[in-house]
């Protein structure tokens, strides 16, 4: 483990001092004309540049694996037993300086990742003043954030205000009105203001640590096309080898065998898939969306149905009540409404609470949640026609009237009753900016099929739908309806993504091909689906299909590129032999020059993927495709 460690740290010095013995050497062989000194520091350079070569080779075998350092440094050392000082020495400072710049480009495709982790919090300031490592921090910890600084835990304000910018979480860099009783997020960036905040989470257990923590993790899952590779090279390297020991028993010509192995190495064809996806990857976390892994690029890309929940997804999940009717509700009554509503977290019973604004506790009993209908609680009753239908209450023709008009026009509506039908709500839902357009583009980037999932009513449902440009729509569901949807258009072969808000929805998150949550930083959303949509643009949902499709065409092009340049090579080397001239043309150093610059051609192809822009509103054209 000593030379390992060695032998990594010196890497660079141990290539430039192989540069340096191969240009001493032909000094010597074209100024001074003296063969011992061309010969050994050609030796020399072959030896330094063969150590690690053959201990990767060594330590592979030890996994019972047939690696390209094995393939190589059989050929280098036979080649050296030939006589071929020059294209061992040149074939080792290759595969070295090769590996050098295969570092270099690969740590700018995992740059994404880099600058996540280079912005993630160090210290953190007490509100006496102190500042402590982050570390230290503890859970219900007092600490000041002040302006210019970055917020180091999740956590609740309770003084002061500000704006916050919180584009390292949802990758969108506009300022946000933050003051008490709201939730702030690590790594993100108090622009203006001053924050007295008690922490809720701290270290990796943060949204920006878990968002790191995935972005590591999906960078390293496999597409089932990395996963084919791998089943490819672990036959195809071995294959490579003997093939080459029994051309050299039948025609008994070393350098021919040699030159096959190196010739053979698949380099570019294992390195190609997965620089592909990690790049595509780490495009989307730095934009706010978080992808995990290269099966979910490749499911994702392949998509054809997709289905939406309303609420929170198409809608912003902000309900207000826009009508009231009153049919002879009293204060008691209004009272009972605003206890029982505070008892649940759907989005329409928050309207109904802020509607109603303060109110007097009451106690209730029997308070009981209904699935698909509403809430109840003694005598009363909250929520839709069916519940009150099952309770022998029914609507007169106004109110029937007054119910149907509202559910025309779009709005949600809940109906409360004790012995008879007392109030009616009419709650609107605002649609999402540019969700009409992003439908579009996602029809003309090859999406076959938008469909609609919901619990509110039929009427409710349709309206939405058509301002949107949505012609399917299932309402009246319950979440196990939608996952028996989900599961049914899968069996009939669909390829199926659905989009929902990562808490209510996961089941059928969970059953989907591809599952993607809406999320303001959710744990449960970032933890249950397979992509997460970190900002409230819905702009990203297209953005993040054209990705997927765009890492898996560079995926399939970085695959032919290696193919092409491996057949190219054993072809030459074919057709060479027979020709006579193969030294002349392809031997060792040239295969071995060929073989470090397909794999760096791979590496900067997949490097397109990094810079791979947004596509605007009125452009439905897949950027950088």
């Amino acid at each position: 483990m000593k030379l390992q460690a060695l032998l990594k740290k010196y890497s660079n010095q141990l290539t430039g001092l192989s540069a340096l013995l191969i240009l001493i050497a032909y000094s010597g062989k074209y100024l001074l004309n003296s063969y011992f000194l061309w010969a050994f520091a050609l030796l020399l350079a072959t030896f330094i540049g063969l150590v690690p070569i053959a201990f990767q080779a060594v330590q592979a075998l030890k996994f019972k694996q047939v690696s390209i350092e094995l393939l190589v440094s059989i050929a280098v050392i036979a080649a050296l037993f030939i006589q071929e000082y020059e294209e061992s020495a040149i074939v080792t400072f290759l595969f070295a300086f090769g590996a050098f710049l295969e570092k270099k480009t690969l740590e700018k495709t995992r740059s994404s990742i880099k600058s996540l982790t280079e912005i993630t919090p160090s210290t953190a300031l007490r509100i006496s003043g102190e500042v402590i490592d982050i570390d230290d921090v503890k859970i219900n910890d007092e600490l000041l954030v002040k302006t210019g600084a970055q917020i180091p835990v999740d956590g609740s304000i309770y003084e002061g205000a500000g704006f916050v910018n919180e584009s390292s979480i949802s990758g969108e860099s506009a300022e946000i009105k933050k003051g008490v009783g709201d939730k702030v997020f690590a790594g993100t960036l108090l622009e203006n203001g001053s924050l007295l905040i008690q922490a809720e989470k701290v270290g990796e257990d943060t949204t920006f640590g878990k968002i790191i923590e995935l972005v590591e993790e999906a960078q390293d899952t496999k597409s089932s096309a990395e996963k084919f590779i791998d089943r490819f090279a672990k036959y195809y390297t071995p294959s490579v080898l003997v093939l080459s020991f029994l051309i050299f028993i039948v025609s008994q010509d070393i350098k021919l065998a040699i030159t096959l192995l190196v010739l053979g190495c698949p380099g570019a064809l294992v390195i190609g898939p997965p620089v592909s996806n990690v790049a595509g990857i780490g495009n989307g976390a730095k934009k706010g969306i978080l992808i995990k892994g290269g099966n979910i690029m490749t499911n994702f890309s392949q998509t054809d149905l997709l289905l939406f929940d309303k609420t929170g997804t198409l809608t912003k999940g902000k309900t207000q009540v826009s009508i009231t009717k009153n049919y002879g509700a009293s204060t008691e009554l209004i009272n009972q409404v605003a206890m029982l509503e505070s008892q649940s977290d759907h989005p329409l019973a928050k309207a109904i609470i802020d509607e109603i604004g303060e109110f007097t506790k009451v106690p209730l009993q029997n308070i009981e949640v209904i699935k698909g209908q509403g809430i109840s609680a003694d005598h009363l009753l909250i929520g839709n026609e069916k519940l009150l239908e099952n309770h022998q209450i029914f609507l007169n023709a106004q109110q029937k009237n007054d119910l149907m008009k509202l559910q025309k026009h779009g709005l949600s509506t809940v109906l409360i009753a004790d012995d008879k039908v007392r109030l009616l709500y009419g709650i609107t839902d605002e649609i999402r900016p540019n969700v009409k357009e992003t439908l579009t583009r996602l029809k003309k980037q090859g999406i076959k099929e938008l469909i609609m999932l919901t619990g509110d009513n039929e009427s409710t449902a349709q309206s939405i739908a058509q301002q949107v440009g949505i012609s399917q729509v299932y309402a009246n569901l319950l979440p196990e309806d939608k996952a028996k949807i989900v599961q049914d258009y899968k069996l009939a072969g669909k390829k199926v993504a659905f989009i929902g808000d990562g808490i209510n929805d996961s089941p059928s998150i969970a059953l989907a091909d591809v599952g993607i949550a809406m999320s303001s930083g959710t744990d449960i959303a970032i933890e249950t689906s397979d992509i997460v949509l970190m900002s409230s643009n819905f702009d990203n949902l297209s953005y993040a299909h054209s990705l997927a499709k765009s890492t898996r065409k560079n995926m399939r092009q970085n695959i032919l590129i290696a193919l092409f340049v491996v057949i190219f090579l054993l072809s030459g080397l074919i057709l060479g032999n027979s020709s006579g001239f193969i030294g002349q043309y392809v031997n060792m150093a040239t295969g071995m020059f060929v073989h470090e610059a397909s794999i760096l051609l791979v590496i900067l192809n997949a490097m397109r993927l990094i810079p791979h822009k947004k596509i605007l509103s009125k452009n439905f054209t897949v950027a950088n495709d």
